[in-house]
This record gives structure tokens, sequence and C-alpha cells, in this order.
């Protein structure tokens, strides 16, 4: 009788297996969660796991760095992804930045950092303001 999952198998994939839990415990986050910090939190793990997804594959076995060896027969591992990825951790963290700044200035505005609320008094704002506008036209109606 077979198994259903090789241990051998998990074992040498464990990398991937954490990409998969990290990337589904942060798109829940982002989904679940109706705080916008810890939607952020959730956006933060999402990004991480892929980070860790592309370093897992650019991972070659017995793989040098890429300088210069007298050996012909060496095996290199691509420098490309990592450089990728710093690249893309500057600009997760810019946007990290972008993003509590913007959380800052909600809170200031409405005074909650909850999505729900936010969109409660946005509708508010928006219905008094409509009323406004038809008590304003009635009036200028009524007026000629």
């Amino acid at each position: 009788m077979s198994l259903l999952f090789d241990t051998a198998f998990i074992g040498t994939h464990l990398n991937y297996w954490l990409f998969v839990i990290l990337m589904m415990t942060g798109l829940y986050i982002v989904v679940a969660r109706g705080n916008l910090l810890k939607k952020v939190v959730g956006l933060n793990l999402f990004q991480a796991s892929v980070f860790m997804l592309y370093i897992s594959m650019s991972k070659i076995a017995g793989g040098t760095a890429p300088i210069e060896i007298p050996d012909p027969n060496a095996v290199y591992s691509s420098p490309l992804p990592h450089v990728l990825i710093l690249t893309a951790i500057v600009v997760g963290v810019a946007t990290t930045a972008l993003a509590l700044a913007l959380i800052v200035r909600i809170n200031e505005a409405y005074g909650t950092i909850e999505e729900d609320e936010v969109l409660e008094i946005d509708r508010a704002k928006s219905l008094a303001e409509t009323a406004r506008e038809d008590e304003r036209d009635n009036e200028e109606a009524r007026a000629v």
C-alpha cells in the first residue's frame, strides 16, 4: 500500500511547503480582515512568501558563486533571482511605508482604520451631500 504523501518528498521540498503556507496565510489575512493595518501585514507576508519562492527556485545543488574558477566544468548558481529579490525588497519597503502613511491619514480623517467603518462614514457623507444638493435644486426651482 502506497502513502499519499511521501515523507522524503515533503522533507526535500520543505521550503515550497512553507511558501504555500505563508502565501495562503497572507492571502487569508488580506481577504478576511477589515483592519487596514492587518491588511498591510498580510500583504507583507504574501510578499515574503514570493521572495522565498524565487530564492528557493534559484538554488542549484552543488552550484557555486559565479566567479572565475579554474575548473571549466563548475556549476554556477545564477545571481539574477537574488538581485531581483533585493530590488523587490526595496520596492516592498517603500510600498509598506506609503501604505502606513496612508493609514495614518485615514485615521486622522475618519477616526478609525476599520475598512467597513470608513466605507460607512463615506456613504453617510455622500448621502448627506446628495440631500444638500437636492435641497439646493428645489430652492432654485422655487425661486424661478
